[in-house]
């Protein structure tokens, strides 16, 4: 395969990410998912999931998407992951490096509040990334058919800040490992679903702009 010649394996603790939290519900269903797969079925795993990733400074791997997985791994004691490079800007400074990457949609400095951060609040580490259960509920519903996967980057961000002002951060407890309570993820999939939502990528609802047939 064509790609795998711009494939590179690289030690996991390693990798620098380029968001600051990830849904840890979501890590822990990841993480189980894992412990159920033999030996064979983990390598394909990891060829088939590489990293996309951008060479930084001190020629160090930055990973725009993937960083559930890569937490999830972690913690499953996982060495070396596969890395696809984007680009390679190791010849710039940091501040540059960090426009350039914001240029291009592959850095998201928000906290665990939906907060804009500075980039050098970005951890160094994946298991140094903070929970936002915000941002595992906006995964369960875009799973459970509330709105549709979309191209464009970070945007189970933009559905977890939808979240954010309707629920209740003590409702959005993980069931057992095994995800959020499923009520809620129900009620969050109606509401994703509102005309409310339709300017949120993904967005697959029905608006009430259409005319009814006569």
């Amino acid at each position: 395969m064509p790609a795998q010649q711009h494939l590179v394996q690289v030690e996991l603790s390693e990798l620098r990410p380029t968001q600051m939290t990830v849904g840890v519900a979501e890590v822990a269903l990841k993480r189980s998912q894992w412990a159920q797969l033999k030996s064979k079925a983990r390598d394909k795993l990891l060829l088939s999931h590489w990293f996309p990733a951008v060479k930084g400074p001190r020629e160090q791997y930055f990973i725009v998407d993937h960083h559930h997985l890569g937490q999830a791994l972690v913690h499953e004691g996982v060495k070396s992951v596969w890395v696809m490079q984007l680009a390679d800007y190791s010849a710039l400074e940091l501040d540059m490096f960090w426009r350039l990457m914001e240029f291009h949609h592959w850095a998201h400095p928000y906290n665990e509040k939906g907060v804009r951060c500075e980039f050098s609040a970005i951890p160094k580490r994946l298991n140094q990334l903070k929970d936002d259960p915000y941002r595992s509920l906006a995964g369960e519903v875009r799973k459970a058919g509330g709105y549709a996967k979309d191209a464009a980057p970070y945007t189970e961000f933009l559905w977890a800040d939808f979240f954010r002002p309707v629920f209740r951060k003590a409702d959005l407890r993980s069931d057992g490992g095994q995800g959020l309570p499923e009520s809620l993820v129900v009620e969050a999939v109606a509401l994703a679903r509102n005309p409310k939502a339709q300017f949120l990528p993904g967005w697959s609802g029905v608006s009430g702009s259409f005319h009814k047939p006569l």
